[in-house]
């Protein structure tokens, strides 16, 4: 079996949306679905190893761009090379989901293109960055697909690599999500992004926000169907520990802060 293969974890959901919410039954432990769960459809979050998965993942992402509009450079997808990480979501061996987080090692993020001198100014505080990017999620996904890469790179991010901070660029009819779902406030005024041909605006999120808001709503969706944000669909606490585990072994000793 490929490393590859091995997801660093699993989740199940209704095979439709009830109610607009997709309940998460068993999240946060690889394998196959329990019995009981029969008819539900099961998720795995992997890394993207093989040059084939980095090409599904460029796939997609393409496709979604083309859907909205913007352009995507051949290729994309990418690695795991240098200071990029490459999750990507299937079901039933089908890719729905991929995001690539980029570390600040060598003090140069895809936002600095267009928002350097605003990334400057965390840096000159002593944050250490990482920007996620090249986030594309299929049409008609539950919402769990968004939250489990998401988790997943906070958890890659904190716990391996001591970030403090997320920035990431998005168009600026985006904005208005990003604060609702995670938590994000606007960093930098709209210029434009030659990378996909549109608009782009700077946000920011400071990750012990984010780790006090999974503390507080992950794994409650059940409980607290009525939130906004995403955080409910998050992975609960108690899977924290095993992810991060599995993350560490895939990515090598190497990996951490």
């Amino acid at each position: 079996m490929l490393v590859e293969e091995t997801p660093i974890a699993s989740f199940h959901t209704p095979p439709a949306p009830v109610a607009g919410l997709a309940q998460a039954l068993a999240p946060g432990t690889p394998g196959s679905a329990d019995p009981a769960h029969a008819g539900f459809q099961v998720f795995n979050v992997r890394l993207a190893i093989s040059a084939e998965r980095r090409a599904d993942a460029g796939v997609l992402l393409q496709r979604m761009y083309a859907w909205r509009g913007y352009a995507v450079e051949a290729g994309a997808g990418g690695g795991n090379a240098g200071n990029k990480f490459t999750l990507y979501a299937e079901t039933g061996g089908e890719l729905v989901g991929t995001v690539s987080l980029y570390l600040d090692r060598h003090g140069v993020l895809p936002a600095d293109e267009h928002f350097g001198d605003r990334l400057a100014l965390l840096r000159r505080e002593g944050r250490r960055l990482c920007e996620p990017s090249r986030l594309a999620i299929d049409k008609g996904m539950s919402k769990r697909v968004f939250a489990a890469l998401m988790h997943i790179s906070h958890l890659y991010a904190s716990r391996l690599h001591g970030c403090t901070d997320y920035v990431i660029e998005v168009n600026p009819r985006h904005v208005a999500f990003y604060r609702q779902v995670l938590g994000f406030a606007e960093f930098g005024a709209q210029r434009h992004c030659d990378r996909v041909g549109a608009p782009a605006v700077l946000l920011h999120l400071p990750i012990d926000h984010m780790s006090a808001q999974i503390a507080k709503w992950a794994g409650t969706l059940e409980q607290h169907g009525a939130e906004r944000s995403f955080y409910p669909y998050f992975f609960p606490l108690r899977d924290e520990a095993g992810i991060t585990a599995r993350l560490a072994a895939l990515c090598g000793p190497g990996e951490r802060a």
